[in-house]
């Protein structure tokens, strides 16, 4: 059993919760995650660790409420307990001997970007972020982002906060101004990862995306998430999440993932529901 010793609302569909887990807090590196099971009838769903402290022994998980799962874990507060906490799983993120780093966030997607850029800003790294929200009520981690980064630049679709326009726009404009990336590191929506990729590609600058096919093990065992890469079959969980963006088969990933999507969009009308009915009173 794992105690929840700290809960965070984010925005309306982003929770944080610092967990009690010591010797995942002690092994975990930039890009492994965990897998949660609240309880016995629950499913396994993994997340990537978005932070740990070794000291006090807690992992940090942030994630979006899209289905019944995470749903449930929205709902629980402060002193209750998980069933299953397994982790770190995948291989930790390899930087390199990069000195001159863009991580890319795209919604949610910021807070797995979060520990990389730690992480390579801590071994004295050049770090620039851009993180990209739909609008600026989604807007999360900017305060956190500061503390570990050289550069931040906010992005926004409508222009209600930062800069308006994608973050491939912003990253294209930085590359323009002669920003000379030698390592690019892009996390979020399947299209952002690939177009981000498609602008790296014709100046050769190295870029990891962090994948999240369909997963139901994490060990390898069930070939659930598989993927393209290179031309070769990867599974994400013992190959990645990490991998070379200029050479996943994104194509074939987002059709993968849609497998469920008549089951996903039932639970998220659920969820809609749920937060119409309980989310404005929850801090």
């Amino acid at each position: 059993m794992y105690k929840i010793v700290k809960r965070q609302q984010l925005n309306d569909t982003v929770v944080r919760l610092d967990v009690e887990a010591p010797f995942i807090a002690k092994k975990a590196k930039a890009g492994q995650f965990i897998i949660f099971r609240i309880d016995e009838q629950g499913e396994r769903v993994p997340l990537t660790i978005a932070d740990t402290d070794s000291e006090k022994g807690t992992v940090t998980i942030i994630f979006q409420i899209v289905g019944q799962s995470t749903m449930l874990l929205s709902q629980m507060k402060e002193g209750d307990y998980i069933l299953d906490f397994v982790g770190p799983l995948g291989a930790a993120t390899e930087f390199g001997d990069a000195k001159n780093v863009c991580v890319i966030g795209g919604g949610v997607g910021n807070a797995i970007a979060y520990p990389s850029a730690k992480a390579l800003f801590q071994a004295g790294v050049h770090v620039d972020v851009i993180a990209g929200f739909r609008d600026k009520s989604i807007v999360i981690l900017e305060e956190e982002y500061k503390s570990i980064c050289d550069r931040l630049f906010i992005t926004t679709d409508d222009g209600s906060y930062g800069d308006k326009g994608l973050v491939t726009e912003k990253l294209q404009q930085l590359i323009d101004e002669g920003n000379n990336y030698d390592l690019v590191i892009a996390i979020g929506p399947i299209p952002m990862m690939k177009f981000v990729s498609k602008v790296t590609e014709p100046y050769n600058i190295k870029t990891l995306v962090s994948l999240n096919p369909i997963m139901i093990d994490g060990t390898g065992m069930c070939g659930g998430c598989r993927v393209t890469v290179g031309g070769e079959t990867k599974f994400a969980c013992v190959d990645g999440p990490d991998f070379d963006g200029h050479k996943v088969d994104y194509d074939e990933l987002m059709k993968r993932n849609s497998t469920y999507k008549n089951l996903e969009e039932h639970d998220r009308e659920n969820c809609r529901m749920f937060q119409a009915a309980h989310m404005g009173g929850v801090k």
